[in-house]
């Protein structure tokens, strides 16, 4: 068994979008009727003593009540500016957010946008998704977003290290590997001490992963990882589904370490789309 890069993955679940036919889902098309060129974006939680949050895009509610290792699919989104808050969950967008930031979204692109370190440094991390995996390859890329851990090496057990010396908010380039079963460990940057597991990692064929390190060294909610999956752009879907009252099943969000026990697949985290003024 090939061995790559990993964390011990506990249960991510993947938090639901607001429904109702939000201009978000429906702005999507020009007075004369032509398409609108937009993005993609999904939001993840990774602060981990923050509460749970609702999500605004451009005024307009995009996601209630996510948690901690939360993750949404991906919203299709016009390009442009987008102004990004996240308030309290039940604050119904009154008030001030507890974090706001701008994504510029560019058309055919792939964002994650992750609020990250603790509630008191609260921030918005803009991540560019991968979508042009080779034929037969998978790419991996670790970011390093547990606010007291040391900078961190991830490793191939008993093999060599993938990604060195990352630190604090770090995220590393993409790594391009051969689809397959992968073990991987995190460590301490420099040391042999093994404080995340990631043994029989599954990497698909055209598809690019992202392991988000989350949640204290020292306290909890513990070191854990978020592991998210995008398709190659040619198996993307030429429209995203339309956001609906339930929640994000059949997510492209892998949760590895415990996706084998709950019998989750690798599917794409490409499901829903929160439209347009957004």
């Amino acid at each position: 068994m090939k061995k790559f890069a990993g964390s011990m993955l506990t249960g991510v679940l993947a938090f639901g979008l607001v429904g109702g036919g939000t201009a978000l889902a429906d702005s999507h098309d020009t007075d004369d009727g032509s398409s609108e060129d937009t993005g993609m974006v999904r939001i993840v939680h990774a602060s981990p003593d923050a509460p749970e949050v609702d999500v605004y895009v451009d005024g307009e509610a995009v996601v209630e009540g996510a948690a901690f290792k939360d993750a949404t699919d991906y919203l299709e989104v016009p390009e442009g500016e987008r102004e990004v808050e996240i308030f309290a969950a039940g604050e119904n967008g009154e008030g001030d957010p507890v974090l706001a930031g701008t994504l510029d979204v560019e058309d055919g692109e792939a964002y994650t946008a992750a609020a990250t370190n603790t509630l008191e440094e609260l921030e918005l991390t803009v991540l560019e998704d991968k979508q042009d995996t080779a034929e037969g390859m998978a790419d991996v890329r670790v970011a390093h977003f547990s606010p007291d851990a040391p900078n961190v090496d991830v490793a191939v057990t008993d093999g060599d290290i993938l990604f060195e010396d990352a630190p604090f908010t770090g995220v590393t380039d993409y790594l391009e590997v051969e689809a397959g079963s992968y073990d991987l460990e995190v460590r301490p940057a420099g040391t042999e001490d093994v404080v995340l597991d990631l043994a029989g990692t599954e990497l698909e064929e055209g598809m690019s992963y992202s392991v988000l390190a989350v949640g204290f060294a020292e306290g909890d909610p513990a070191l854990d990882a978020i592991v998210l999956a995008t398709p190659s752009s040619d198996s993307m879907p030429s429209e995203m589904p339309q956001t609906g009252s339930g929640g994000t099943d059949n997510t492209m969000m892998y949760v590895l370490a415990g996706l084998m026990a709950a019998g989750l697949g690798a599917g794409y985290y490409v499901r829903r789309r929160a439209g347009a003024s957004s």
